[in-house]
C-alpha cells in the first residue's frame, strides 16, 4: 500500500473525511495529527481503542501524533443526544486525566525519532477569561450552524433541552484544534463518526481565523451482526483498565466474537496482514470448531492492551478450565478472575473430597460422589483421582484460595477456602 490512507481504508477505519483527495495528498508527507480523549470515566473503553489504533498506524507511517486528554472538555461534557451529563468535579476530572494519560502510554511511542506528544487542554483553556473566550473564539461560531449538529438538534427537540454548558462544548473542541494548529502545526484530527459535528467545528474555526485548510478523519461506529454497538455487554462497557475489566474478562470478550464478525475486527484491531487475515478467514470457514480466528484476535488485542505476560496467563487459564493445563502455573489474580464465575462452595482445608463434590453440586449425594470417584470421573486441580477417602489439604488450595473440582469433561466447580 502506497499511502497510509489506503491501509486505514482497507482496515475499515475510515468513515468520513473532510476532503479525501486533499488528505491523501497531505499524507504523502509527514503531518501532525491529534485525537482527543475526555476523562468522563477513570478508564478508556472499547470505542477509544479504535482511535488509539488509528494513531498507532499514523505514527508508524511517520506522522507525528498528539494525544490530547481533555482536562477542560471533560469538565463540560460532550452533548449526548438523550440527556444532560452529570458534571464531574474538578478533582474527579483531574484524577481521570492522570489515569488516562498513564493508560495511553503503551499504545504509542513517546521516545525515539518520532515521539508522540501528550497534552491536556486545560493548560490553554484555564488561563482564558470568559470575555477573551467569547471575543476571540465565540465570535467565529454561528448559532444557526451549531444547532444543526445532530446531538444538539435532538436535544433541542426534547423536553429537557440543552444547557448552555453543553451547547458550548464544540467551541472548546474547536479551540483545541486551533491551539494545536498554531502551536504544533497540527492539520489532521481523528475521532468517531458520531463526533463529526464537534470535529468539523475546529476545521471551520481554523479556516475563519487563520484562512487555512485542515482535515478531519472519522472512524465508523463498530456494530455486531445484530447492529448493536461493540463494547457493551448488558450495559457494561469493555474497559481498557485491568481493574475495571480484567485481562481474563477482556480476553473472553474477544474469544466469543461471532464467526461472521471476526475478520472485520481482525482488520481493525490487529496488525495482521491481508494474507494472514485471509488465512484465518479460511480456517473459520473450513474448521470453525477450532476458532483459530477468534483465538488470534483475542491474543493480539489482549497483548496490545495488557501485555504479553497477561495474555500468556489468560491463555493458560483457558486451557486450565478445559482441563488441559496445570492450574499451579497461574498467577493469583488470573486464577481469581478465571474462577470468579464458576459455581462452587466454601470449605476449610482438611475437608473430605466427597463432601466437597456434594457441596459444589458436582454430586447429588455422598454415595453418588463415591461412585463418580470409583468410575474415574473426578479430577482435583486437573489431576484424576479415585480416592474416596481423600482429604483436601492446604496445598490443594491454589494460592491458598481455591480448589478446582471437575466431574467428567465439562462440569467444573470451585471450592473456595472458608475464612
Amino acid at each position: 500500500m502506497t499511502n497510509i490512507l489506503d491501509e486505514l481504508q482497507w482496515r475499515g477505519l475510515v468513515a468520513q473525511t473532510t476532503d479525501e483527495a486533499a488528505l491523501r495528498e497531505a499524507l504523502e508527507e509527514p503531518v501532525t495529527v491529534y485525537c482527543g480523549f475526555d476523562p468522563t470515566a477513570p478508564s478508556l473503553h472499547f470505542g477509544n481503542l479504535v482511535q488509539l489504533v488509528v494513531l498507532r498506524h499514523l505514527q508508524r507511517a511517520g506522522h507525528r501524533v498528539i494525544c490530547l486528554v481533555g482536562g477542560s472538555t471533560g469538565l463540560i461534557g460532550d452533548p449526548k443526544a438523550t440527556a444532560e451529563r452529570t458534571l464531574k468535579t474538578k478533582e474527579e476530572a483531574a484524577a481521570n486525566v492522570a489515569r488516562i494519560q498513564e493508560l495511553v502510554g503503551p499504545f504509542l511511542e513517546f521516545g525515539g525519532d518520532n515521539p508522540a506528544l501528550m497534552v491536556n487542554n486545560l493548560d490553554w483553556t484555564a488561563p482564558l477569561s470568559a470575555l477573551d473566550f467569547l471575543r476571540d473564539i465565540g465570535q467565529h461560531f454561528r448559532v444557526n450552524q451549531m444547532i444543526r449538529k445532530d446531538a444538539i438538534a435532538a436535544r433541542l427537540e426534547s423536553q429537557e433541552g440543552i444547557s448552555y454548558t453543553e451547547f458550548s462544548y464544540q467551541l472548546l473542541q474547536g479551540l483545541d484544534y486551533l491551539h494545536l494548529y498554531r502551536e504544533y502545526g497540527c492539520t489532521l484530527q481523528t475521532g468517531g463518526q458520531d463526533q463529526w459535528g464537534n470535529l468539523t467545528a475546529g476545521v471551520d474555526l481554523i479556516h475563519r481565523v487563520e484562512g487555512a485548510a485542515v482535515q478531519v478523519l472519522t472512524t465508523p461506529l463498530l456494530t455486531d451482526e445484530n447492529g448493536m454497538k461493540y463494547g457493551k455487554s448488558e450495559g457494561n462497557a469493555v474497559w481498557l483498565s485491568a481493574d475495571m475489566t480484567s485481562p481474563w474478562a477482556f480476553y473472553q470478550y474477544w474469544i466469543n466474537v461471532a464467526d461472521s464478525e471476526t475478520p472485520k475486527l481482525l482488520r481493525v484491531f490487529t496488525d495482521r496482514t491481508q494474507e494472514e487475515i485471509a488465512g484465518l478467514e479460511e480456517s473459520a470457514r473450513e474448521r470453525p470448531h477450532l476458532r483459530d480466528a477468534q483465538r488470534a484476535l483475542a491474543a493480539d488485542v489482549t497483548t496490545l492492551v495488557h501485555g504479553r505476560e497477561a495474555t500468556r496467563q489468560v491463555e493458560m487459564a483457558s486451557q486450565v478450565l478445559f482441563g488441559r493445563g496445570d492450574p499451579h502455573a497461574l498467577d493469583e489474580q488470573t486464577l481469581r478472575d478465571a474462577t470468579a464465575e464458576l459455581p462452587g462452595a466454601e470449605a476449610p482445608a482438611g475437608s473430605p473430597l466427597v463432601d466437597a463434590l456434594v457441596a459444589t453440586g458436582l454430586a447429588d449425594s455422598k454415595g453418588a460422589a463415591r461412585r463418580l470417584l470409583a468410575d474415574g470421573g473426578v479430577s482435583v486441580n486437573n489431576r484424576k483421582t479415585g480416592d474416596a477417602e481423600l482429604l483436601l489439604a492446604e496445598d490443594d488450595f491454589l494460592h491458598g484460595q481455591v480448589v478446582l473440582l471437575r466431574r467428567g469433561r465439562k462440569s467444573l466447580a470451585a471450592l473456595r477456602k472458608a475464612a
